[in-house]
């Protein structure tokens, strides 16, 4: 049996249209559910303001501007079996503007990049072609299950690409 996700939820801005709790643990359970063998299912999402996603950003990424979502993987010391899988930090303007921008829900988008964070939380990436297409039908799997529509179904952009979060 998959463990319930517990899900460590803060808010490092003034309170907006933020995903609930509930909505945070079952995004991240459905991503769960693909990994039966996955003994780690503790997560820490964190929402940010603009500054903090930039500072972030640039000290963990190099790129010195805000990004939609990051994800820091925990890496335990040697010989330690933590149920931590890691953190996903989500910068709230960010994520709006490109709701927006994308005609898409919030709390939508904000599943995807759920879903997206917890996907390299779990080793998966997408630098190499292949990777990224394996990646992105995993997501859109996902997604369905959880009866939100293909988030690559319009045509991307150039920031979306350039937004996407990689695993540090």
């Amino acid at each position: 049996m998959i463990p319930a996700p517990i899900v460590d939820r803060q808010i490092a801005l003034a309170d907006r249209e933020l995903p609930a709790q509930a909505a945070l643990e079952g995004w991240i359970a459905a991503v769960l559910a693909r990994f039966p063998g996955e003994t780690r299912h503790e997560v820490t999402v964190r929402f940010v303001d603009a500054d903090e996603g930039q500072a972030l950003n640039r000290d963990y990424r190099g790129r010195d501007k805000p990004t939609n979502v990051l994800s820091f993987p925990f890496d335990g010391p040697p010989g330690i079996s933590l149920p931590l899988l890691g953190d996903l930090v989500l910068c709230h303007p960010v994520v709006a503007r490109e709701a927006a921008e994308q005609c898409k829900r919030l709390e939508h988008h904000y599943a995807h990049l759920v879903v997206h964070g917890m996907l390299h939380l779990l080793g998966h990436d997408h630098l190499e072609d292949e990777e990224a297409e394996a990646m992105e039908q995993l997501e859109r799997e996902i997604l369905a299950d959880l009866d939100i529509a293909d988030p690559y179904a319009a045509d991307r952009t150039e920031q979306q690409d350039d937004s996407m979060d990689e695993r540090l």
